[in-house]
């Protein structure tokens, strides 16, 4: 992905990047060099939550430790 740089020095950060930094207008970000790249993150240091970490919590409560233990001992279950 590309994007040009303004005669004012300025660019335009790509949507993807933004979403995927969790950007949002007024968002500060710092530029290092590193290994030959420059890479781009977020100023205050913060990492927007994993895809995996936003599904935290979002399939109920589960079983409990004694339906388990039920369901694989063979037992009828639910009671």
């Amino acid at each position: 992905m590309s994007t040009k740089i303004t005669v004012k020095g300025q660019v335009t950060v790509p949507k993807a990047v933004r979403e995927l930094l969790g950007l949002e207008p007024g968002s500060e970000v710092k530029f290092r060099y590193v290994n030959g790249n420059v890479v781009i993150e977020r100023a205050d240091g913060q990492r927007p939550p994993s895809r995996f970490e936003k599904l935290i919590g979002h399939a109920g409560p589960g079983m409990t430790t004694d339906e388990v233990m039920r369901l694989t001992r063979g037992d009828d279950w639910p009671s």
